[in-house]
């Protein structure tokens, strides 16, 4: 995303850098990421190192003699030699209103904890992470039933467009810098399985943030009979859950079944069983013989 709209606005590209190709799904089968095959079908080196802490990757990305460096989503520190190599700076596109939601998941945490409002930052890259003085930022609302894969999209496309305003705007390398309040300062950091584990005693919105959060990965879950069930789509509902504990299936019907929570009902829309393919939660219902009562555990 970010690679074609700098190329589609006119700045050279002198070289990219990504991570070593990967075995990637059930085959682990080896893939070319997207970056490098854009950068193939443009003709423009691409660089692919295990480490950046070698001197070979160093002198190599010197003689490029660029003037900046961009990152985006790379996932890597880069050490004080890298960040000293461009003329100008390096700059980086992070998906949060920095200094909140530094680190690795700053899109899932937002979803996470229920904010209604993210955005995207360009900064001159530090050596501590996500800590350098920013540049410029811009602010874009969460749909309240949007999950993080969906902002994610959203915001490739507005921090694309931002990274090309600042460039564009700046062309002699001045740009404005503002330090971030170390005060004001909020983690974001990596995702791990065991946060999907729903548990029915918490809150409706709490465990549909969950669920939108955690989407694609690790995906938000429950158990079935002792195998695990993801869920994938969510929403809040109106059923009375007057007579049903946290877990517990309220009734099923042709838009899915509802769960009662602690306060309230959630409606199951989409899932995922075990070892198999994401399908309607009506589908679910019918193959698994789910009916009222039914009771969820982790």
């Amino acid at each position: 995303m970010h690679l074609e709209h700098l190329l589609t606005a006119g700045h050279e590209m002198l070289a990219c850098v990504t991570g070593p190709d990967r075995p990637q799904g059930r085959g682990m089968k080896v893939t070319v990421s997207p970056i490098k095959q854009a950068a193939i079908d443009r003709k423009i080196p691409c660089l692919q190192p295990v480490t950046l802490k070698d001197k070979e990757i160093v002198d190599v990305l010197k003689t490029y003699n660029a003037d900046i460096f961009v990152v985006v989503a790379y996932g890597r520190l880069l050490t004080q030699e890298i960040l000293d190599i461009p003329k100008m700076l390096c700059m980086n596109v992070h998906g949060s209103l920095l200094p909140k939601y530094r680190g690795a998941a700053p899109v899932n945490w937002a979803v996470l904890n229920g904010e209604i409002e993210t955005g995207v930052t360009v900064q001159k890259m530090a050596l501590s992470l996500d800590a350098g003085e920013i540049i410029a930022q811009e602010a874009m609302s969460i749909a309240a039933d949007e999950n993080a894969d969906q902002l994610r999209r959203r915001m490739a496309v507005q921090g694309a467009k931002l990274l090309i305003k600042v460039l564009d705007q700046n062309p002699a390398g001045q740009f404005p810098l503002t330090p971030q309040d170390e005060k004001a300062v909020t983690w974001a950091p990596k995702l791990t399985k065991e946060m999907g584990a729903i548990d029915w005693k918490s809150r409706a919105r709490s465990i549909m943030d969950q669920v939108r959060g955690l989407a694609p990965w690790p995906g938000a879950f429950t158990f079935c009979n002792g195998k695990m069930l993801k869920i994938s789509q969510i929403e809040l509902s109106t059923e009375d859950t007057f007579k049903f504990s946290p877990g517990q299936v309220i009734k099923t019907g042709r838009d899915g079944f509802y769960v009662a929570c602690s306060d309230k009902a959630l409606l199951i829309k989409e899932v995922q069983p075990e070892a198999g393919k994401v399908m309607p939660a009506s589908s679910f219902v019918a193959g698994y013989k789910i009916t009222q009562g039914f009771s969820f555990n982790l």
